[in-house]
């Protein structure tokens, strides 16, 4: 009731707490998920994320003693590499539950399972029609509103749920976007600043002088006259004419004068920040070196797309597999085509496995997408092919961590 007395009168009090306690200016605007992508440098950091994480092969894994091998005949495996869902590939599902994650923090899939427990398909649920039900420090379950309008209640178990780095509800996660959202009006703000001045048409607005008192009437009619003839982009360039001792005085800046091409370009960086991607991937070339370029390619996929995928795969262990099968089975995101590089850096990576004993000569050639030979593992010893002993594996994430 006071808090409507005071609006009432206009002395409303506005909070300056925003999602999970992230403190929002009081000046802000509103910043959507699809407000933020009209920020070019947004959308590139989102899309290059999660475009790369929905380019990398996902398996389940079945730890065999020392050794793995692909669980190819578990259906998850099916789900996770494959096909989620009936409607997307593996590739499109990714990509638009880490575009979710990034933009809402959140990103939902219903789950359903088959008469074994076992999950059979994951289908996106849309991040604002969920509500999520707390019982104290828990979740108990999800409520969400189709886009029929239809509302059903699911069980935490029924939910795939990513979340994003948390405030201060570790149940609740927060974007980028939410955190930072000064950072993404000062983008906004900078291209409406830009789009007025073009559609404007001139570089600086200023004051048209004449001598004597104008009527109102005369003021507006010279006002029109100005804008058909001289504003707007289509006008830019036009010499103005000026009638009956009239003149125009410039009173602002242009935007070189302004800095206006160096705080958008600040805003680039800005943005890449709070993604933590490097600038140079998302567009912004203007410190870039063909060395840095390879360095940072290194940076995004170890410091970016580590978390990333280490938060998916611990997600996808947690909830989508049965508690005898976590035990003995692992989800994990395979980077080696990421970190392929160059032909010579390729080659001395194979030459490097091959002498150390932890990789075939015949797996080197199967990572090239080059046909088996056969026999070409096999040692010669007295003019007798004699079997290379198995190679030691390849040290995972999964046998890093068990370490």
């Amino acid at each position: 009731m006071l808090n409507r007395i005071l609006s009432a009168i206009g002395l409303e009090k506005r909070s300056t707490i925003g999602v999970n306690g992230w403190p929002v200016p009081l000046s802000a605007t509103a910043v959507t998920p699809e407000s933020a992508q009209g920020v070019g440098a947004c959308y590139a950091a989102v899309a290059l994320i999660a475009e790369a994480i929905g380019s990398l092969p996902l398996k389940l894994y079945r730890q065999d003693g020392d050794d793995r091998k692909a669980a190819t005949e578990h259906p998850l495996h099916t789900v996770l590499h494959r096909a989620p869902n009936g409607q997307q590939s593996a590739t499109e599902f990714w990509e638009w539950m880490v575009s979710s994650m990034l933009l809402t923090g959140n990103a939902y899939a219903k789950v359903t399972r088959g008469f074994d427990g076992q999950v059979r398909s994951l289908d996106p649920m849309v991040t604002d029609r969920v509500t999520i039900m707390r019982k104290g420090e828990t979740i108990a379950g999800y409520e969400y509103t189709n886009r029929d309008g239809v509302r059903e209640r699911l069980l935490p178990a029924e939910v795939f749920h990513l979340r994003h780095r948390a405030g201060n509800d570790p149940l609740v996660g927060v974007s980028p976007i939410a955190a930072a959202r000064a950072v993404i009006q000062l983008a906004q703000a900078e291209a409406q600043h830009g789009q007025s001045t073009f559609d404007n048409g001139t570089k600086a607005s200023g004051i048209i002088t004449m001598p004597g008192r104008l009527k109102p009437e005369q003021r507006q009619a010279i006002a029109q006259s100005w804008q058909s003839q001289y504003a707007g982009g289509s006008n830019a360039g036009k010499v103005p004419i000026m009638e009956e001792g009239s003149s125009f005085v410039p009173i602002s800046l242009s935007l070189a004068d302004s800095e206006w091409v160096a705080s958008r370009r600040f805003s680039v960086e800005e943005v890449a920040r709070i993604f933590k991607v490097p600038p140079v991937l998302i567009g912004d070339l203007s410190h870039s070196t063909y060395s840095n370029s390879v360095a940072m390619d290194m940076f995004f996929a170890k410091h970016t797309l580590g978390r990333h995928l280490s938060a998916i795969e611990g997600a996808i262990n947690r909830q989508l597999l049965t508690p005898a099968a976590a035990r003995t089975m692992y989800a994990e995101f395979s980077l080696e085509g990421l970190l392929r590089g160059a032909s010579t850096e390729r080659a001395a990576f194979y030459s490097s496995g091959i002498s150390d004993g932890w990789m075939l000569k015949s797996e080197a050639r199967k990572l090239e997408n080059l046909p088996a030979i056969e026999g070409l593992d096999d040692e010669k010893e007295g003019g007798h092919s004699v079997p290379t002993p198995a190679p030691l594996p390849y040290p995972s994430k999964q046998q890093e961590a068990m370490a």
